[in-house]
C-alpha cells in the first residue's frame, strides 16, 4: 500500500515539533492517516488529498486546535503541519489503540462486551458528545466509522473529529445515510446539535439491538436499495420498527431477529427513550432525547445488573417491572432472580450487591462514572450485616428511621438498612 508519503519522510509541525513518517494506516474519501513518531512518540497523522486541502478545511482544524478536546474520549487535532510543496497540510491526533474495536465488530459478534461494559461505552459516547455539544459543536457525522470501544472495558474512542464545527459553520459534511435525520436527508436543514441527537440515537440503537431502528418489514420488502428507496425508508416516511401505535414495520422472524431479541432484555425505561426519539423525534427535532436523559439511564443499567445465581447471566433491573408487581426471570435460564436493596439518590437507584461500587455521579448528579466513592462490604464483626464504606475524604451522615444521626467518616461504613437515609453532602440516599 502506498500513499502520498513515503516512509521516513520528515515533517515539521507549526508547534515546532519534528515528526517522521512511520507507516501508511489506511485512507478514505478526504486523506490518508499515517502513523507518525516524534521523540520516541508514536501519534497518527491525517494527510489531505490537494482537492480537499481547502482554505475552509484548515480554518476548521485551526480553531479544534486553538480551543483544545471537550473530552478525553476524543482523539483531538493536536498539531498541524504544512507539506513543503503542492499546498496540501494534514494534522497530528494521538494513535488508538490495537485493543479498541469498531462497533461494526460488535454488529458481526467480533466483539462482544458483557452489558455492563456496553452500556459504560454507551454513557461515555453519550457524555462525550454532550462536552461537544456544550461548546457550541455539532458532530455532522456520527455513524459507525467515527466510534471505537474497548470491550473489555467499555472506553470509548470518538475519531475523524476534523469536520467538527460550530452550529450554522459552512461544511460540506452532512452527515451518512442511514444515520442521518429525516430533515437532512428532506434537504429541509443543515447539521446542528438537534440533527447531532437523532444520529446519536439511532447509533445507540445499533448498539443495543444490533438493528437499524427503522429496518423493519418495510426494509425487508425493498427490493433495491436505490436513492428513492432510501429517501422513502429515512426521509420522507419513517416508521419505527417498534412503534407503539403502528405495527407495519415489525421487524421480520427469521430476517431482523437481532431487534426481537434484544427489545425485551432491557429495562422499559431505556425502550421508552428509543420509542420517543422514534416517534416523536422523527418529525419534532427539539422534543428529541438530550444526552442528559441518555446518561441518567445508562448510569442506572450500569447500577442495576443482576447476576443470575443460576446461570451468572447479567439481567438488567427494571423499575416498572417492580412497580407493576411483576418477577425478574433470568433472560438465559428463565429462572428467577432475587432483587438485591437499593440506595435511591435523587434519580440514581443502585442494587447493592456485594462489592457494588458507588461512583461520584451517584452522589452528586454530575457526570463521572468513573471515580468510586463507595464500596459494598461485609462487617467483619457480623457476616449477616453489609454497609457502604465511605472511600472519600468528606464525611458522610448517617440518619437512622427514629432521626438519629452518625458520621460516617473517611474508611467508615454505613449498614444497609430499609427506611434508612445517607446524607452525602450535595444529595441524599435512602435505602430500599
Amino acid at each position: 500500500m502506498e500513499g502520498q508519503l513515503k516512509n521516513g519522510t520528515s515533517l515539521l509541525a507549526e508547534s515546532g515539533v519534528k515528526y517522521k513518517v512511520k507507516r501508511l494506516l489506511g485512507s478514505g474519501g478526504q486523506g490518508e492517516v499515517y502513523e507518525v513518531e516524534s521523540r520516541g512518540k508514536i501519534c497518527a497523522m491525517k494527510w489531505y488529498y490537494k482537492n480537499t486541502a481547502t482554505e475552509n478545511q484548515r480554518e476548521i482544524l485551526d480553531n479544534l486546535i486553538r480551543k483544545g478536546q471537550p473530552d478525553v474520549s476524543f482523539l483531538w487535532p493536536q498539531d498541524m503541519i504544512d507539506g513543503a510543496k503542492g499546498g496540501s497540510f494534514g494534522y497530528v491526533m494521538p494513535l488508538r489503540p490495537a485493543n479498541y474495536r469498531s462497533i461494526v465488530d460488535m454488529m458481526k459478534r467480533r466483539a462482544e462486551p458483557s452489558f455492563y461494559c456496553l452500556c459504560r461505552a454507551a454513557y461515555h459516547l453519550t457524555k462525550g458528545y454532550n462536552a461537544l455539544h456544550a461548546k457550541g459543536y455539532s458532530y455532522r457525522d456520527i455513524s459507525f466509522g467515527n466510534v471505537f470501544f474497548d470491550p473489555d472495558t467499555g472506553d470509548v474512542l470518538i475519531c475523524d473529529n476534523d469536520n467538527v464545527s460550530y452550529n450554522g459553520a459552512k461544511s460540506g459534511i452532512y452527515g451518512t445515510p442511514r444515520f442521518m435525520a429525516p430533515e437532512i436527508v428532506l434537504g429541509k436543514a443543515k447539521p446542528s446539535r438537534n440533527t447531532d441527537l437523532f444520529s446519536l440515537a439511532v447509533l445507540l440503537f445499533y448498539m443495543f439491538m444490533l438493528n437499524h431502528p427503522l429496518e423493519g418489514k418495510r426494509e425487508a420488502q425493498i427490493k433495491c436499495m436505490d436513492v428513492p428507496a432510501m429517501n422513502r425508508l429515512y426521509g420522507t416516511d419513517p416508521l419505527f420498527i417498534f412503534d407503539p401505535d403502528n405495527k407495519d414495520n415489525r421487524p421480520l422472524p427469521g430476517y431482523q431477529d437481532n431487534a426481537l431479541v434484544f427489545w425485551d432484555l432491557y429495562p422499559g425505561q431505556l425502550r421508552d427513550l428509543f420509542t420517543t426519539s422514534f416517534t416523536v423525534g422523527l418529525r419534532e427535532p427539539n422534543r428529541r432525547i438530550t444526552e442528559a436523559k441518555w446518561l441518567e439511564i445508562f448510569a442506572n443499567m450500569m447500577s442495576g445488573i443482576i447476576l443470575c445465581p443460576h446461570c451468572g447471566a447479567e439481567i438488567f433491573y427494571d423499575a416498572d417491572k417492580e412497580a407493576n408487581g411483576a418477577a425478574h426471570t433470568c433472560w438465559s435460564c428463565q429462572k428467577p432472580a432475587a432483587v438485591p436493596a437499593r440506595l435511591v439518590v435523587g434519580r440514581s437507584t443502585v442494587l447493592l450487591a456485594a462489592g457494588t461500587k458507588l461512583y461520584r455521579h451517584h452522589i452528586d448528579g454530575g457526570y463521572d462514572m468513573d471515580t468510586v466513592v463507595g464500596e459494598v462490604v461485609r462487617n467483619p464483626k457480623d457476616p449477616n450485616i453489609w454497609g457502604i464504606r465511605n472511600l472519600t475524604k468528606d464525611n458522610w451522615t448517617y440518619i437512622k428511621a427514629d432521626g438519629a444521626q452518625i458520621p460516617v467518616g473517611e474508611g467508615r461504613s454505613a449498614a444497609i438498612a430499609r427506611d434508612v437515609k445517607i446524607d452525602f453532602g450535595q444529595l441524599k440516599g435512602e435505602f430500599c
